[in-house]
């Protein structure tokens, strides 16, 4: 049986067969978590990034998710998902959902054992924080990812304990 859990720190040092970006549809790297996994992953993470097919100018839709290999990251994948844009995307709440859910179906078709999420759309896609951790908990609780050993690795301690207080209610 795997484990929900929630830490403040910094994702990109974190050992575990997955770690989760919160990317932008064309997987090519921005600012916050995903400037970041970028930085410290190297150059290769982008070439991993570039060879995913591209539909319509995006390599992953909103809600999706794609894996690639970690490059000098501590990880042995890292998994891209884009979350909605809390004022722009329609239905935001169910493609946080698809985010996350579709993260989890990538760890474990990888037959990866251990998960890490950052706080999903809460930087400039300006999703609240309080509700995004109630669906991130909420979906990684389903009993499909039940094996699983989740975490949740938030950047600031305001955040930590909006994801941990959702694990404790």
């Amino acid at each position: 049986m795997g484990a929900l859990s929630a830490i403040c720190g910094d994702i990109t040092g974190i050992r575990a067969d997955a770690i989760v970006n919160a990317a932008n549809p064309t997987l090519l790297g921005g600012g916050g978590v995903d400037g970041a996994i970028h930085r410290a992953a190297g150059p290769e993470l982008l070439a991993m990034c570039q060879a995913v097919p591209e539909i319509d100018g995006q390599r992953c839709p909103v809600g999706e998710a794609r894996i690639t290999g970690a490059g000098n990251l501590p990880a042995m994948h890292v998994i891209h998902t884009v979350g909605p844009r809390f004022h722009h995307d329609p239905n935001p709440a169910a493609l946080l959902a698809s985010a996350y859910r579709n993260s989890l179906q990538l760890a474990e078709q990888h037959a990866c054992h251990s998960i890490v999420f950052p706080a999903i759309s809460c930087g400039v896609f300006a999703y609240p924080p309080e509700q995004a951790a109630v669906i991130a908990v909420t979906t990684c609780r389903e009993p499909a990812f039940s094996a699983l050993d989740i975490q949740f690795c938030l950047f600031s301690d305001p955040l930590h304990c909006l994801w941990q207080k959702a694990i404790d209610d």
